[in-house]
């Protein structure tokens, strides 16, 4: 979030919370502080839609503050969200039109010569200046077709779906036991039954039963077997050891692992390509200004 956005919401906050129970008429508003001293004048943005003394509030940065507001609005609570007219209105006269006459009144009484105030003007616009600076060197940017062709091509395989596979598994101690329910499934005895009464695990009171898993989800023992090319749906594995016991497991169903067309991932591959490209610009211009700068850093001084 930006300085601008920064004091914006705490200015909501201010006023819905402190004088927020306070209706303003904003008639009456303008003949309160008509003696105000004349503020620093700032051009309005769109047509205008109020004014206060010599301040013109202006139809786009209204909106624009509208939909900061409703982007902080808590996501449970979608009923607070600036959508209508009325509400539009009420929020003008009763948050926008009191924070200009707040922001006159401070004027009249000279405080925007206090050192702390001073001091925050130009903190905020230094970091608006970062934020615009950032801004310019990336605007020109662009990734071309090429580049998403190749990056697509390139990692193919990690931009496919994530598989997950419908495991049982049989946990016993010993290899002897393992083999001993080996023999039995190649006779043709029902897994879920042989895993109910033999396997230590706690998978054993569903029958073995995993459910549909990822890699990752257990050992890499596991995964090597869980995830093998050539284990096909309703072959089981061979007997592997993990830090559990002894393991045999069935493949009941798979899902996912499917490649998606490039169509459908053009647009997430150029934003992730442009984005790595303004940093790498970022990066570079930071790291000439470091060369030609004079930088310090007091280290002892930090407690």
């Amino acid at each position: 979030m930006n300085s601008k956005y920064i004091i914006l919401v705490v200015l909501f906050l201010f006023f819905g919370g402190i004088l927020g129970c306070n209706k303003i008429n904003a008639t009456a508003s303008r003949k309160a502080v008509v003696g105000a001293v004349s503020a620093p004048v700032i051009q309005p943005k769109g047509a205008v839609i109020a004014r206060v003394n010599n301040i013109a509030i202006g139809l786009d940065d209204f909106n624009q503050e509208i939909e900061i507001y409703n982007a902080n609005v808590p996501a449970d609570r979608p009923e607070l969200k600036i959508t209508t007219k009325e509400q539009k209105v009420n929020y003008l006269k009763n948050e926008v039109i009191r924070r200009s006459l707040i922001y006159q009144d401070a004027l009249d009484k000279g405080l925007d010569r206090n050192d702390d105030v001073k001091q925050a003007v130009e903190k905020t616009k230094r970091d608006l200046l970062v934020l615009q600076e950032i801004k310019e060197v990336a605007k020109d940017i662009d990734v071309s077709s090429k580049e998403i062709e190749d990056y697509y091509n390139t990692y193919k395989e990690q931009l496919k779906e994530p598989e997950e596979r419908q495991i049982r598994e049989i946990v016993v101690n010993s290899e002897q036991d393992a083999k001993d329910l080996y023999i039995q499934l190649l006779q043709g005895a029902d897994f879920a039954t042989l895993a109910k009464g033999n396997s230590k695990a706690s998978s054993a009171k569903d029958g073995g039963d995993l459910g549909f898993i990822k890699k990752g989800k257990k050992s890499a023992q596991f995964d090597s077997a869980a995830f093998a090319d050539s284990l096909e749906v309703g072959k089981i594995s061979s007997i592997f050891k993990t830090s559990e016991g002894y393991s045999i497991i069935i493949l009941e169903a798979k899902k996912g692992g499917k490649q998606k067309p490039l169509s459908e991932m053009w647009d997430d591959i150029k934003r992730g390509l442009t984005f790595l490209k303004q940093q790498k610009t970022i990066e570079e211009l930071i790291g000439k200004l470091s060369r030609d700068a004079k930088i310090e850093v007091y280290e002892g001084e930090i407690k």
